[in-house]
């Protein structure tokens, strides 16, 4: 058993214990405990589990023992958080209907509990879905164990303390009202460790490949792991008004702060909800089908293509406000070509399953990719469309823009 995870859980936990000691307000004081809870919690599962640090080594025919303990365990959270997402969901959804459902109470209201709706959907759910399939996938394509030792487990157990704070947060008042980047500075700073160590556990792996080619499904995991972090840090930049306190005030006001939060807020749809989810259908779409890609070189050039127009699209959602009219015009010219990649790598997905269709009659996983890749094809032109001034003047503020 290595002792060096020691080190850094103590710290964790020693760091929460201060926290909750100089807190100024209770909700500081109780996630000081939940994180002290964390660390040294860890300390006494890492004794417990005596060295096993993935669970069952299960051996291919590569000779090649596979870290699978971590990825079961993110399939139950990502089950659990999926409940929890769509049962707030239910719930807002009748608020809307019956407004007597908010109960006249501030941690019950829809204020608070629509942005736990959606993060619970998109990062505990999704995230959880996206980390451990990278995680899955990543071994399987380069033929070697995940890097980093207990780093897997860190990042699985650390993510789900992180996604602790942000719901309790939201229910309890405390964020800093950017959507979907709500929490405070000290739940984003804990989430950049967690992020940081993800990112190296993934790049470890690459690193140790016995596969020479690294497979296009990873290229996509590591664009949204590397632009999520560039847009987490850059959006979330805070001062917070003491080291102690829950308050923080971003640093970017006005219409820069508008442009900046919906540069993050766009490419959090581009890159979390678009680039690992392409990850997942370039593996496990021709896994499931028993048929390579479609088209090798166009799963390149969607890639390059996709990442690099996708990240100047933000503007779009500020047309008709104070943003200069040239930075509206930018997002909106590469909206409409994002069709292009968006559309090849849909076709890409789809046509994988060329003398293969007959599947689609008996494997209900299958079909659901497929039906995924469908309605991918389908939001991404709509997307496009709805970015077209002419457009946007007939959607803007209507509910339209939700449903897309």
């Amino acid at each position: 058993m290595s002792f060096l995870i020691f080190l850094p859980l103590g710290l964790i936990g020693l760091l929460g214990l201060s926290l909750a000691a100089g807190a100024d307000d209770a909700v500081m004081y109780g996630h000081g405990l939940l994180m002290a809870a964390f660390g040294f919690l860890g300390i006494f599962w890492v004794i417990a589990r005596d060295g096993d640090m993935g669970g069952p080594a299960k051996a291919v025919p590569g000779g090649v023992n596979y870290n699978d303990g971590v990825i079961r365990a993110g399939v139950v959270a990502s089950t659990f958080w999926g409940v929890v997402g769509f049962s707030v969901g239910l719930v807002i959804a009748l608020q809307l209907a019956f407004p007597v459902l908010n109960f006249d109470l501030p941690w019950t209201n829809f204020g608070r509990l629509r942005p736990l709706h959606t993060s619970a959907v998109i990062f505990a759910f999704g995230g959880n879905v996206l980390m451990m399939t990278s995680f899955h996938v990543v071994q399987r394509t380069c033929q070697a164990r995940l890097a980093g030792g207990w780093a897997p487990w860190f990042v699985f157990w650390g993510y789900q303390l992180f996604l602790l704070m942000a719901a309790s947060g939201y229910v309890l008042g405390v964020t800093q009202s950017k959507e979907y980047a709500e929490p405070e500075w000290y739940v984003d700073l804990w989430l950049t460790i967690v992020w940081v160590v993800y990112l190296l556990v993934f790049m470890g792996t690459l690193w140790r490949r016995k596969e020479p080619h690294i497979y296009v499904a990873n290229w996509f995991y590591l664009a949204f792991i590397v632009t999520i972090a560039m847009l987490h840090i850059i959006n979330n930049l805070a001062v917070p008004i003491s080291l102690t306190s829950t308050k923080s005030y971003v640093l970017f006001a006005g219409v820069q702060d508008a442009l900046t939060q919906w540069w993050y807020g766009h490419n959090a749809v581009g890159f979390f909800l678009t680039a690992g989810f392409l990850g997942i259908m370039y593996y496990y779409v021709p896994k499931q089908a028993e048929r390579p890609v479609y088209s090798y070189r166009l799963s390149i050039v969607h890639f390059w293509s996709l990442i690099f127009l996708y990240i100047w699209a933000g503007p779009h959602h500020l047309h008709y406000t104070a943003l200069p009219d040239w930075a509206q015009t930018l997002g909106m010219t590469f909206s409409i070509m994002l069709w292009m990649p968006s559309w090849g790598g849909m076709i890409n997905g789809l046509m994988t399953l060329s003398g293969a269709w007959d599947k689609l009659r008996t494997d209900p996983v299958l079909r659901l990719l497929a039906i995924s890749i469908a309605f991918y094809g389908m939001s991404t032109f709509e997307g496009p469309l709805m970015s077209i001034k002419a457009v946007n003047g007939l959607s803007h503020f209507t509910d339209w823009t939700i449903g897309h």
